[in-house]
């Protein structure tokens, strides 16, 4: 799949076969992936020092057909120093930072 970001920037993304088609940009979050594909959000950037590329916490669900943010589901997976007991608080954190499942915010056109 091919993101066209402007007239002079294409980036290739690779997503599973099984992904939801992109919703318009406003309509509400279908766990596409694109987003999170095409670059990281503010909670990997600032959590996980990821500057560019695909997020390293996107997570496949096979059983439910879309992807997920791994940083919402089991933070203290990809955050070694975030004890066990404190994931739930952090996860609630997550979900409010990145608005996980309001609205597409993704203005990235595929071609």
């Amino acid at each position: 799949m091919t993101l066209q970001r402007d007239q002079s920037e294409q980036q290739i993304l690779w997503l599973h076969p099984a992904a939801p088609a992109k919703p318009a940009t406003g309509a509400p979050c279908n766990g596409c992936g694109l987003c999170c594909a095409a670059e990281p959000c503010p909670v990997a950037f600032l959590f996980l020092w990821q500057r560019k590329g695909r997020c390293r916490a996107l997570e496949w669900d096979a059983e439910a057909g879309l992807y997920r943010c791994g940083m919402l589901l089991q933070p203290d997976a990809y955050l070694f120093w975030l004890p066990h007991i404190a994931s739930g608080w952090f996860s609630r954190r997550v979900r409010r930072w990145i608005a996980a499942g309001t609205a597409c915010d993704s203005e990235a056109e595929l071609v």
